[in-house]
C-alpha cells in the first residue's frame, strides 16, 4: 500500500511541474494578455482567409471572408453564404439560391469553423504550451499550441499566433488527424466600429421570396 501511495504522489508531483513548467506558464499569459484586451473591444470586423489544405491529397483550396462581431453576435460572409448570429438563433442565408437555413448554435460542432470563435478560442476547454516565435507579414508573433481536453475531437492541435507588438490575433492552425488541416490567416482586423443590433439578425423583408428552412 504504501508503495502504490509513493507512486501516485509521484505521478501527481511530476504532473504538477509539468503543467507549471515555463512553456506554460508562458502561453497562459500570453493568452490571458490577448483575453484580457480583447474583452476591452465593443466590436471587432476582420478580412480574412480560410484554408483547407491536405498534403496527403495535393489539396490546398482558399476562400476569402468578412466578419463582423459584437459581443456573442456577429454576421459573416464566405464561400457564398451570408451568417447571421444575435447571440441565440444562426441564420445562413445562401442568395444564388435564395435560401436561409435557421439553426442554433449547439448545432456547430466545429469550434474553429464557428466565426464566433475565432477571437475567442482561448475560451475553449484547451490545454496549452508555448511553441515559439515566428515573422508574419514583417511582424514579430509568438506562437501557442492548444490541445484539446477532450480527445474525441477531430483535430490534435491548434496552433495560435499572435501579434507581440498589439496581442491580436494573426493566424490559426487547425491540425486535423484525417489529414485536413484549417488554416485561417487574418488579413486585416479593425476594433470598435459602429455595429447596430439589427445587422445580427436576417431580415425576411429584405429577401422577397426567400425559402426558410428551419433545422432547429
Amino acid at each position: 500500500m504504501k508503495t502504490l501511495v509513493s507512486v501516485i504522489s509521484i505521478f501527481a508531483f511530476a504532473t504538477l511541474l509539468c503543467a507549471q513548467s515555463p512553456d506554460v506558464l508562458k502561453a497562459k499569459a500570453i493568452l490571458d494578455k490577448v483575453a484580457e484586451k480583447t474583452k476591452t473591444y465593443s466590436t471587432i470586423r476582420a478580412d480574412f482567409s480560410i484554408t483547407l489544405e491536405n498534403k496527403q491529397a495535393n489539396i490546398t483550396d482558399t476562400y476569402q471572408g468578412k466578419i463582423i462581431l459584437k459581443g456573442n453576435k456577429y454576421k459573416a460572409e464566405i464561400m457564398n453564404t451570408e451568417t447571421f448570429y444575435d447571440g441565440k438563433t444562426i441564420w445562413s442565408y445562401l442568395p444564388d439560391a435564395n435560401e436561409v437555413n435557421v439553426s442554433d448554435p449547439s448545432m456547430m460542432e466545429d469550434e474553429l469553423l464557428d466565426p464566433a470563435s475565432i477571437f475567442t478560442i482561448y475560451d475553449k476547454n484547451f490545454k496549452y504550451i508555448y511553441a515559439g516565435e515566428t515573422s508574419i507579414n514583417g511582424k514579430k508573433a509568438d506562437i501557442v499550441d492548444l490541445f484539446p481536453e477532450n480527445r474525441d475531437k477531430p483535430y490534435s492541435r491548434i496552433k495560435v499566433y499572435v501579434y507581440k507588438d498589439n496581442l491580436q490575433f494573426a493566424k490559426l492552425v487547425q491540425i486535423g488527424k484525417d489529414g485536413n488541416n484549417y488554416i485561417i490567416d487574418i488579413k486585416k482586423m479593425e476594433i470598435n466600429v459602429p455595429a447596430d443590433d439589427s445587422m445580427f439578425k436576417f431580415d425576411e423583408t429584405k429577401h422577397p421570396g426567400v425559402e426558410v428552412i428551419d433545422m432547429r
